[in-house]
């Protein structure tokens, strides 16, 4: 049986791997695409892109490939891989029908393979992958309704609404609320992005992670950035990449 699949993979030797152990399990496979980046998959499923599977390692180039799911439509079925198991709840909240932790093993593929495959018989006729992955997957994700942390020997819990952002500053995060006050915070900002509501905070840039209560008001900037302003006010400028400026743009109109 031929299968269309792309592949989302800015490793090469991985992706190299993926390909011979594929090519031997399936002598029929139809490589469509190797994409590399967050950016590049985003406008590839915007043109019109379809495969029958998609295989999308989780760290790329430019970010975390859930952005895609952020960006776009996708309607495919994924298989996810990835050198850590800490984002495998995060992978079945998207369109994930398995996930597979590097180096890939040549048995376990071809249980993921199997497995896609026994999916398509058991729900032939249903083309909409969301209502199949929504009768498999688990519930929702609940995200984080507050944080616990530290001032001197006080510990302060802090609800997720009174929070204005989540900033890099030296090395350290920090954690600022709505009245101007802040605390340290131990976790990066990759994890508190995935532990916050995406409706109400969003990812401005690398150091910042903003609620959108915080956002007083935002500017188009040089080169297609976008500049903006704070409450509490930040102590720099903050700017929203080009890239995602876009995006930025529809999660202020609740798209």
């Amino acid at each position: 049986m031929s299968i269309r699949v792309l592949i989302i993979e800015d490793e090469a030797p991985a992706f190299r791997r993926l390909q011979r152990i594929l090519e031997e399990l399936e002598p029929e496979i139809e490589i469509l695409e190797v994409i590399d980046t967050v950016k590049d998959a985003v406008e590839w499923f915007e043109l019109g892109g379809s495969a029958d599977l998609i295989f999308m390692d989780i760290q790329l180039a430019d970010g975390l490939s859930f952005e895609i799911f952020r960006q776009t439509e996708v309607k495919q079925a994924v298989i996810f891989t990835t050198a850590y198991d800490e984002y495998t709840l995060k992978a079945f909240e998207v369109n994930s029908i398995d996930y597979l932790l590097k180096p890939i093993d040549k048995e376990r593929l071809q249980i993921s393979i199997s497995k896609w495959e026994d999916l398509k018989k058991f729900y032939a006729g249903e083309t909409d992958i969301r209502k199949i992955l929504d009768q498999i997957q688990p519930e929702a994700k609940k995200y984080r309704s507050r944080f616990l942390v530290r001032s001197r020997d006080q510990l302060i819990p802090v609800k997720t609404n009174e929070i204005a952002y989540f900033y890099t500053e030296n090395g350290i995060i920090f954690l600022k609320k709505l009245d101007g006050k802040k605390y340290p915070i131990e976790s990066p900002l990759d994890n508190l992005e995935m532990d916050l509501d995406p409706d109400l905070f969003f990812r401005i840039n690398r150091q910042y992670l903003c609620n959108l209560e915080a956002i007083e008001s935002s500017y188009n900037y040089d080169k297609g950035k976008i500049m903006i302003e704070l409450q509490p006010k930040a102590d720099e400028t903050v700017l929203v990449s080009r890239d995602k400026a876009s995006q930025f743009k529809r999660w202020l109109e609740g798209k």
